[in-house]
């Protein structure tokens, strides 16, 4: 695995099995079904931000059952912000508040102990952009998973591709899963709220350790 997973990279060449991505914080199993399934992948950093999506918010399971991290941001050019511009709102301490509210929902995982101090450092770092925290996440997450996928970003903005697999728009909160179905695993929770099916990776991680590469493989057509 290269060191620098995440680089910028106008140049990557592009094939028929490019992945284009929107940013996300703590994405969904379903995001990175796809980041282990395709050798290349871009994010999309030109865009112009929209509210309510993945690309500030990540679902994890606690004790009152499926709940929303959302990271504060600003946007400097206002409803005209790029991806790349969003600023983290770092006047609120959201980033001890995120990390605790996560410790408090998995340190009852199989796997949380033996994980966290790699997914904790992103949390005790200062960011300024919310592309750079999202990105040094995911890689991270990556790392941990065993994904080795080249990703780069995209150097333009282009509302359609015919060259790339395009679900920048597809994985989506208010959107009906693209993948159709989860098998169940073990959560911390299940047996109060039963099994919620593709929430933040890191509930997959932290409960199925290092099976999840395995899960992530099953859920997605390898043909």
């Amino acid at each position: 695995m290269k060191d620098s997973l995440f680089y910028f990279c106008p140049g990557l060449k592009k094939h028929p099995h490019t992945l284009l991505l929107s940013s996300a914080y703590l994405p969904p199993v379903e995001y990175f079904a796809y980041l282990q399934k395709y050798p290349q992948a871009l994010i999309e950093q030109h865009e112009t931000y929209p509210k309510q999506t993945y690309r500030n918010r990540c679902h994890i399971y606690t004790e009152k059952g499926k709940t929303t991290l959302s990271v504060p941001v600003s946007k400097v050019n206002g409803n005209r912000t790029k991806t790349n511009e969003v600023e983290l709102f770092n006047e609120e301490r959201w980033q001890m508040n995120h990390w605790r509210a996560i410790e408090s929902a998995y340190i009852a995982s199989p796997y949380f102990l033996f994980y966290k101090d790699e997914l904790a450092a992103c949390y005790s770092t200062r960011f300024h952009k919310l592309l750079e925290f999202n990105t040094r996440l995911t890689k991270q997450l990556c790392t941990l998973i065993g994904i080795d996928t080249e990703i780069g970003f995209t150097d333009e903005f282009h509302r359609k591709h015919e060259d790339v697999i395009d679900l920048r728009s597809a994985i989506n909160p208010k959107k009906p899963s693209t993948i159709g179905h989860f098998p169940e695993y073990i959560q911390v929770f299940g047996d109060r709220h039963g099994f919620i099916p593709n929430l933040s990776i890191i509930d997959l991680l932290f409960n199925l350790g290092p099976g999840t590469k395995n899960y992530l493989a099953g859920i997605v057509d390898q043909d």
